[in-house]
Parts: structure tokens; sequence; C-alpha cells
């Protein structure tokens, strides 16, 4: 990937520097890039359950909703409607691989530049969206924000951060996800009353976070590897001064060039991802946003109001339960910032797997016990699968949610970090895609057994996590392959044959230059 971050290690000590008030700003206005993807998340579910939204571009829907016979499970089965949600992922693919390179020429800043003005755009269109063709036009420039955005803000964040804040920082990217989330989920919440117009109010509100990051990236400074990037050397040591709070920088300033200077060296980093050495991260990092994305969770914050309708309840209340998820969902990412360095990757991902596929289990045999096709769930029963959700959420949010992100930005080496880092993020829109296109159709075949299918994913993302992912926690990028890899059961085989023949390739070099 083209113009992925360039991630600078001291080995394992830290240069000096302060967490500035110019790197908090930065990473909160930087972030409001996770508040615009955020607020789509949660925007989109909610409108789905609006009469009025349905009326206009799914009358179909509209007349399935409120048939009295009609199956509970099915009422939303229409892939006009899965279309609207999950046209977004496709175009975000596209954009995110264009952005990765728009990034590394012009920069971090007119990259989060325009990611808010394709995201703003869609905004318009969709609030003024007269059909379905222009509704989902406007999906796919929302879209392409998204896909720039994502791109862009966690490599700029990761680039400004001291060494010891990065973890913590990073995760204010998720964090913003989720209060986006929220936020959506309230405004439906309200919206949903005001009769005609009320879903056009909840779309046009995604302007507003494009607007505060337009805005905001005027005030941001660059960062200084993609000033040193693009040989900018003197603007580069300027602006890192100024972020590190500190005039003792030249040792990361030397650092920075070093790293770019041997990045810049390799010309075919996808090519490099094929190599024995480099498969184990490759497999690894797209195996885990493959299995983030199978918990279930984007059911949930797509279709949370759906879902509690499908159970019965009116279409306030469900609004209102989609709320409490969020909040739930924005309060527990909190978690992770304060634990993830401490308690490690590892094991709050099983902890987390383990809370989801209980949550799951249960709901889905509470499901398969009292919802029938055309019956409603008991009020206690409904309100039961409201707290169990918040608990599959809070389990969720503090492990696979930020983590997800976090370990496939550390676990490849620096000559491959921003192709692996790229392909991890076109696995997790493709995922998404997929779920979002899928999930109403699997609903109404599947019934309650569908959260026994993702319960499957979980225990497999437990037994992968287990078995297959390494601990990363405390060691240098730098040295991730000699104290991560190589030290796995199984990842070191492949380690071992790339040394072989790097030593017997060495040695036929030696003898043929004797015999000369």
């Amino acid at each position: 990937m083209a113009g992925g971050a360039i991630m600078v290690d001291s080995g394992g000590q830290d240069f000096p520097a302060k967490l500035t008030r110019q790197v908090l700003v930065c990473t909160i206005i930087a972030a409001f890039g996770g508040l615009m993807f955020g607020y789509d998340i949660g925007i989109s579910g909610g409108v789905t359950s609006m009469d009025d939204f349905l009326l206009k571009f799914f009358p179909n829907v509209y007349r399935k909703k409120h048939h009295a016979k009609e199956n509970n499970y099915c009422k939303f089965d229409d892939e006009y409607l899965q279309l609207f949600t999950s046209s977004l992922y496709l175009a975000a693919i596209v954009s995110s691989l264009g952005a990765s390179m728009f990034c590394r020429r012009y920069g971090r800043k007119p990259t989060m530049q325009a990611a808010s003005i394709f995201f703003f755009l869609g905004a318009l269109l969709n609030v003024a969206a007269l059909n379905l063709p222009m509704l989902i036009i406007g999906r796919l420039f929302l879209g392409a924000g998204v896909g720039a955005g994502n791109q862009a803000v966690p490599l700029f964040i990761s680039e400004i951060s001291p060494a010891k804040y990065r973890g913590g920082l990073n995760i204010c990217f998720q964090l913003l996800i989720t209060i986006g989330i929220l936020i959506a989920n309230i405004v439906n919440y309200y919206t949903s009353e005001i009769k005609t117009y009320g879903w056009r109010y909840s779309l046009g509100g995604a302007a507003v976070p494009a607007i505060i990051l337009l805005v905001g990236s005027f005030i941001i400074v660059e960062t200084p590897a993609s000033l040193i990037e693009r040989g900018k050397k003197e603007k580069g040591l300027k602006a890192l001064k100024k972020i590190r709070g500190v005039d003792d920088v030249e040792k990361e300033f030397e650092e920075i060039i070093r790293a770019t200077e041997f990045a810049n060296q390799i010309k075919h980093p996808y090519r490099e991802l094929l190599k024995r050495p480099n498969r184990p991260p490759m497999i690894c990092g797209s195996l885990i946003h493959i299995l983030q994305q199978f918990t279930g969770i984007n059911v949930i914050m797509f279709y949370a109001p759906v879902l509690f309708q499908t159970m019965g309840f009116g279409s306030s209340a469900s609004l209102l339960s989609a709320v409490i998820t969020g909040t739930v969902n924005s309060l527990s990412t909190l978690i992770a910032i304060f634990t993830v360095d401490k308690s490690g990757r590892r094991k709050l991902l099983m902890l987390g797997a383990l809370i989801m596929v209980i949550a799951q289990c249960v709901i889905g045999g509470i499901l398969l016990k009292y919802l029938k096709s055309t019956n409603t769930v008991p009020n206690g029963i409904a309100i039961l699968v409201v707290v169990l959700i918040c608990a599959f959420v809070n389990g969720f949010a503090w492990s696979w949610g930020p983590l997800g992100w976090l370990i496939s930005s550390e676990i490849f080496p620096l000559e491959i970090r921003n192709a692996g880092y790229f392909f991890s993020v076109a696995t997790n829109m493709l995922c998404t895609f997929i779920i979002a296109q899928a999930f109403l159709s699997m609903l109404c075949s599947m019934r309650a057994h569908i959260f026994f299918f993702f319960a499957a994913f979980l225990v497999t993302a437990n037994v992968f996590v287990m078995t297959m992912l390494p601990e990363t926690k405390g060691i240098p990028i730098d040295e991730m392959a000699e104290r991560a890899w190589k030290q796995h059961w199984f990842w070191k085989t492949f380690y071992h044959a790339a040394d072989h023949h790097d030593t017997e390739k060495a040695k036929q070099q030696q003898e043929k230059g004797s015999d000369q």
C-alpha cells in the first residue's frame, strides 16, 4: 500500500517526547474521520426501520413489515434494502486503494480533506434523494469518504503519537467510531417522530462530522514522516519539534529518515507479501479482520433497530434499545485504552470472544424458543435479549473491535507494512460488505439459528488466537519477526526455511567468487 505509515522504533527505548497539546488536538480532530464512519453505521440501521423512509424507497418492505401474517424473520428481506447498507463498503475498498497512493504523494492532511469532501457530498445527495438510484449514488460518495478516512486517519495518528502513547491514541479512532454510532442512534430516536421527512434529517446529519474534519484539517500539522517522505526535511524537522514539545529530536528525526529510505528501497511491496517469511503476518493480519467481521458485530450495529422490531418492539422502543447498545459500545471501548498495554492482546481477544459466544448462543436459544414466524416475544424476554446484546457489544468493544486494527498495524515488518496494512483494510471492508448484503436474507432463511452461525465463528476465532496468534505486547515493531513470529511453534518454520535458503545462496555466491 503506497502511502502507508512510516512506523519508527527506537529499539525499545523511547525518544524524548511529551504528550503535547498539539498531539491531543490533532488526534481528536483526525479521529472525527472515525465519527463519520460510526455515524453512518448507526444511521443506516435506524432509517431502514422508519416507515416514511421505507414507503418512499422500499415499498415492498413497508408492505411486508405491516402485513399481519408476514414472517417475523423475513419482514426486511430485500436485496435493495441490503444494497443501501452494503454499497458503501464496495466504494470504500476502491477509495482506500486510491487514497493510499494519494496519501503518499500529497500527504495525510489532503487525504483527510478529500475524505471529508466526499462524505459531505454523499450526505447532500442522501438528504436530497428523490429515488433509489440517487440514494445509492449518495452511499457510494459516503463510501469514498469512509475509505479515504480509514486509510489516512489511523496512519496520521500513528505518525504523530509518541511511541509509549501510540496504542491508547490509536484506539481514540475506534472510540470516535462508537461515539458516532451512539450519536446516530440518538438522532434516529428523535427524527423518527418527525413525519415524512425525519429520515432526511438523519441522513443529512452525516454532513456535520464531515464539516468538522474538513475545517479541523486546516488547523492540524502534517506528519513529520509524510513531509520527510516527500523530501521536505526542514519542514519535517520543524513539525517534529512542534508535536514532541522538545528540541532534542535529532535521534528520532534520523530514525524517520532511515526508515523512509529503507521503505522506499522496496519497489514492489505487494510482491514482497507473497514471500515465505512475510506470509505469517499477512495470513494473521487478514484472518483477524475476517473473524472480526464474522463475530456478528456489524449485524448488531447495522440492523439493531430492525432486530428489535423483529422481536416485537415498536419503532420508538427499538430505536431506544439501539441507543442503549450504542452507549454500552462507547463506554466499553474505554476499557481497551487503559488495558491493552497491560493485559496484552491475546488475553483481551480470548476473553472478549468467550463473552460474545455465550451471549450469541443464549440469544439464539431464547429466540428459537420464543420468536416464531408470526408471534411477538414476551416483554420480559425481549428486555433480556437487549441485555444480552449489550453484553455481546461490551465484549466486542474492548477486544476484537479496537485490537483487530491495532494488531494488523504492528505485526508487519517495515518493508511490507504499507502493503500489508492496506491488505488488512481491504479484507475488512470486503467482509463488511458481504455481511451487510447477506444478513437480512440469512435472517429470513436461518431465523434464530443465525446467532449460532456467528457463534461458530467466535469459537473459531478463539482457537485461532490460542494457537496461531503470537503476543505482540511490549515488542518493538522492528523486532517483531525475531521475538514473535520466529518464536511461534508453527510460524517459525516459515523463517527457518527462508534462513536456510539465504544461507545456501550465500555459500553458492562465496564458492562462485572463490572459483573466479
